[in-house]
């Protein structure tokens, strides 16, 4: 079987059968090299057989600071992804280096399926994103429970801005754990970069529960960045 090109270039982010979750950064310098990579990775991969090793999907996103590139796999389990190294990826990689020269692979996280997903008020029935706000946590330490109780206080906070400041134009959201049990990942769905800029630009309400999810014990640092969905690959039937 190839892999199979997506129309709308999204996942299916509660599939079954996912065990794990792979997320890589790659810097490529410019607008047009994000571009030719995203071409690259799509010709390295359909040229192939889908690599049968438990690999659900691959997808790639690009971000609107046109440098970089967001890699979002799902597997049965971290070990599918250790064979796929060891017996496929240097190919295709070597594929993409020969058509965009000096990519820096910057990045690799693992994760867990999302913990906790949301539906964020706003969004029409059926739509698709077209641009996807990445928010990473940090914390000082490994910490199963107090990833999921930072998770469980940033829900709070968003049924809060649900009434204050409605997130039109969001899909919404998923919340990643790491397996090394020291960052959380939200991959939040939007139908467009403006609508993600203008709820932002509105500013979090003064809450307690906003207080808590930033000066929560433990956090070292967050950050958000914006993509857009490119590409979602997956095995052919």
């Amino acid at each position: 079987m190839n892999a199979v090109a997506h129309p709308d270039a999204r996942p299916d982010l509660h599939r079954p059968a996912v065990g794990a979750v792979l997320v890589s950064t790659w810097r490529v310098g410019t607008p047009e090299r994000q571009h030719a990579a995203v071409e690259a990775i799509r010709k390295a991969w359909e040229s192939r057989e889908w690599p049968d090793l438990g690999l659900l999907s691959y997808s790639v996103y690009t971000g609107t600071d046109g440098d970089t590139l967001l890699h979002y796999s799902q597997w049965t389990t971290e070990q599918a992804y250790e064979d796929y190294v060891l017996t496929y990826r240097d190919g295709r990689n070597a594929e993409i280096d020969a058509a965009v020269p000096d990519v820096e692979r910057v990045e690799l996280h693992r994760y867990a399926p999302p913990y906790r997903s949301a539906v964020l008020d706003g969004s029409a029935e059926g739509s698709v994103p077209g641009a996807i706000a990445v928010v990473e946590a940090e914390f000082d330490g490994p910490d199963a429970g107090r990833q999921r109780a930072w998770v469980d206080v940033v829900f709070t906070a968003l049924d809060e801005d649900a009434v204050r400041r409605p997130a039109f134009g969001g899909i919404g959201a998923h919340f990643h754990l790491s397996a090394d049990g020291r960052r959380v990942l939200n991959l939040a769905e939007w139908e467009s970069g403006r609508a993600h800029e203008e709820w932002s630009a509105q500013g979090e309400p003064a809450s307690g529960a906003w207080e808590r999810v930033h000066g929560y014990p433990g956090l070292a640092a967050s950050r958000v960045r914006r993509y857009t969905p490119a590409l979602s690959l997956s095995a052919g039937v």
